[in-house]
Order: C-alpha cells, then structure tokens, then sequence
C-alpha cells in the first residue's frame, strides 16, 4: 500500500497547500420541545476533505475527485492529513500524468 499526500495550488498565495484535519467535526442536537446535549464527533472522510478545498484551492476539487477515484482511494492519514492510498507503483504514475494532464501544475502529489 502506498500513501501520498495530495496538494493543491493556493488561490491567494500560489503555494501548495493541502487541508489537514485537526478535530472531528462535532454534531450536536437541537429540539422543538427539549434541549438535548449530546455531541457526536464525526471524523470526516478523504472526499470530504478534499471538498473543503473549494475557494481555497485554484481547481474544483469534486473534479480532482473524479480523476483520484480512477486511480488511487482518498483517505484521511494518521496526522490529519489528506492522502490518496494506491494498490502499486503503476496507480502512482498513472495518477500523476492524469492529474499533470488535467490540472497542470494546480494538483501535485508528495510523500
């Protein structure tokens, strides 16, 4: 198994940059007749991440999405931080010439 960061060019500044997960989100409750105070942390997934890009990121990342899904799996690494998980060395490359081909220099892959 092979993991790979997935980076996106900054709209502002330029730079790659990619989001990192620091807490879970928390889901809480409102009702009409009672207060309930439950809280529910809920980790988000790869994809979910990867669309908390939109505004921040140069590229539509439901698009960088469609062509991850061709060749590797969007997960969520240890740290917090936004991965593609590939089977082999092939899937890396063929990732990394669709993403060149679609994206240019807008979405690169690092260790």
């Amino acid at each position: 198994m092979i993991r790979l960061r997935l980076f996106g060019r900054c709209r502002i500044y330029h730079d790659p940059v990619s989001p990192v997960l620091r807490a879970p989100a928390q889901i809480g409750w409102d009702a009409w007749f009672r207060s309930i105070d439950l809280v529910t942390p809920q980790p988000l997934k790869g994809e979910e991440l990867l669309r908390r890009t939109r505004g921040w990121w140069t590229v539509e990342p439901t698009e960088v999405a469609e062509v991850v899904k061709k060749n590797g799996r969007l997960v969520v690494g240890e740290g917090g931080e936004l991965m593609v998980e590939f089977e082999d060395e092939q899937s890396v490359q063929a990732l990394s010439t669709a993403l060149k081909e679609k994206f240019g220099d807008q979405v690169q892959l690092a260790p």
